[in-house]
């Protein structure tokens, strides 16, 4: 073969690679513009009901009023924290958080573990608890007021046991009829939560402890727990979530001004609104988002940290 004939299919060797080099660049460019494509009606959503709204929020928990657009810097801040009524809604908040959303996580993991097992009536079990998810608020919160108004269901079979009738939703223990409430409506959710994810722990696993002979205790926080992690921090993130969304029953079932230990966030913040106190009411959203995100981050560095042998 001449060099001619070499150096010319050396040329096009290299024009060949060129022109490859050139459609895979095209293709990429390509792709690229279409996930925007895809993605920019939701991206626009997400900026222009839920970014947007939000920035404008902190905009007024950092001026004197919407007529008056002077910059305040933390006085907005300072003044809700020595609210009185922000600090009644924080504390009831944080206390029915503190009780309501271990309790769901617990409680949901055992009934998915009892599931798990060879029980009878499994398949009534399981509908029982996801019934309440089926029920609309109204009827929940009816429900509720016959059982626990004060001369409800409840109140009636104490006084045939010669107990005196208690005002359950204006005493002490209303806090605990909430709870009872939360945990009936959301049990059932997560527990289906939890029966998908232990359906997907390797059985290798299982079965290896069981041939060295391991307790169900070893297996449940060496292998299943570990596994569940990522579970359970979903479940935990959600349980937060519906924890805020409480007000609903509680409006329902005691109005706009409930009993002092009922007075949650949401309260303050409808309260707020009707009273046009844009100021305050962006303040106590502002720094109600920022303790949501420390705890979520918090959970997230707990789960990394707990289930990060276990990832893939």
């Amino acid at each position: 073969m001449s060099m001619k004939a070499v150096k010319e299919k050396k040329r096009k060797k290299q024009a060949g690679k060129a022109q490859r080099a050139w459609n895979r660049s095209n293709d990429h460019v390509r792709d690229v513009m279409h996930s925007v494509a895809f993605l920019t009606p939701s991206v626009t959503g997400v900026a222009v009901f839920f970014i947007l709204p939000f920035l404008v929020v902190v905009y007024y928990s950092v001026i004197r009023s919407p007529m008056n657009p002077e910059f305040v810097f933390l006085e907005n801040f300072l003044n809700v924290l020595n609210n009185a009524s922000f600090r009644t809604a924080a504390k009831n908040t944080a206390m029915f958080s503190a009780i309501a959303v271990p309790l769901a996580v617990v409680l949901s993991l055992g009934l998915a573990l009892m599931l798990e097992c060879r029980i009878p009536c499994k398949s009534l079990l399981r509908t029982f608890f996801l019934s309440p998810m089926m029920v609309p608020v109204a009827s929940v919160v009816l429900i509720w007021q016959v059982v626990f108004h004060y001369r409800g269901t409840l109140n009636v079979i104490l006084d045939n046991f010669g107990t005196e009738a208690i005002d359950w939703l204006n005493s002490p223990y209303c806090l605990l009829v909430i709870v009872v409430l939360f945990l009936w409506k959301n049990l059932g959710y997560n527990m289906i939560l939890f029966m998908a994810a232990l359906n997907n722990i390797p059985k290798e696993l299982l079965e290896v402890a069981d041939v060295e002979g391991a307790s169900a205790a070893h297996k449940f926080f060496n292998i299943k727990l570990r596994y569940l992690s990522p579970t359970v921090l979903f479940v935990a993130i959600l349980s937060i979530i519906n924890s805020f969304k409480v007000f609903r029953e509680i409006y329902l079932l005691t109005g706009d001004y409930p009993y002092d230990g009922l007075y949650m966030m949401q309260h303050f913040m409808n309260n707020t609104f009707n009273n046009l106190d844009y100021q305050k009411m962006s303040s106590a959203a502002v720094l109600m988002a920022l303790v949501m995100v420390a705890l979520i981050a918090l959970l997230f560095k707990v789960e990394d940290v707990f289930g990060k042998d276990v990832e893939g």
